[in-house]
C-alpha cells in the first residue's frame, strides 16, 4: 500500500500520477499467461504426437497386426526384451522379435499377451529425437492362470518426412 498526495492509502499498483499502470500491468499479466498457455499447449501436442507411434505399435501388437506394429517403427529398429536372445535389430527385428516371443511363450506355457500403457514418466524433445519413459502392464495367462505383470519401456523415436517413428525400445519388468 502507498499513500497517494492526499496522504489516503492506495493498493500498490495504482499511482494518481499515471492512471493507466494498473491497466497496462494487467495486459502484461494477461499476455504473460497466453503465452504460457500456449507453450503448455505446444509441449502437450508434442508429446500426443510423439506417442501416436508407440500406442500404434502396442495396437499392433495386441491385434497380432505385425504390419501396424512395423508401421509405427523406422525399417531399421533396435529392440531390447528379456527373453532370449535379448536384441534384435535391423529391417527384420520386429518378426524375428515376434518370433523369438513365440518360441518363448511355447517353452514357458504363456499365451494371449497384452500390453496396457500408462501415462509417460518421461517424454523428452529434442530437435528431432524424442525419448520416452512409460510405465506398462503386460497381462497374459500361464499354463491357463492369468498373470498381471508392472513393467516399463523405454524409447527413442525419430521424427522425418513420415511423421515420428519408433528407432529403439527396450522392455523391462518392475
Amino acid at each position: 500500500m502507498r499513500r497517494n498526495r492526499a496522504g489516503s492509502l492506495r493498493p500498490f499498483p495504482f499511482d494518481a500520477a499515471h492512471p493507466h499502470k494498473p491497466a497496462f500491468m494487467h495486459k502484461i499479466f494477461i499476455a504473460c499467461v497466453s503465452i504460457i498457455i500456449g507453450a503448455g499447449s505446444a509441449i502437450a501436442s508434442e508429446e500426443t504426437d510423439v506417442l501416436a507411434p508407440v500406442r500404434q505399435f502396442i495396437d499392433g501388437f495386441n491385434k497380432g497386426d505385425i504390419k501396424m506394429a512395423e508401421a509405427a517403427c523406422l525399417d531399421q529398429i533396435f529392440i531390447i526384451d528379456d527373453f532370449p536372445p535379448h536384441a534384435w535389430s535391423g529391417s527384420d527385428a520386429i518378426s524375428n522379435w515376434l518370433h523369438d516371443l513365440d518360441t518363448f511363450e511355447k517353452k514357458s506355457g504363456t499365451s494371449d499377451a497384452s500390453v496396457t500403457l500408462d501415462k509417460p514418466q518421461h517424454v523428452k524433445v529434442t530437435g528431432d529425437r524424442a525419448y520416452v519413459v512409460v510405465p506398462t502392464k503386460l497381462s497374459y495367462k500361464k499354463r491357463g492362470q492369468p498373470i498381471n505383470e508392472n513393467g516399463v519401456m523405454t524409447l527413442v523415436l525419430h521424427t522425418g518426412a513420415d511423421g515420428w517413428r519408433i528407432a529403439a525400445w527396450a522392455w523391462a519388468d518392475n
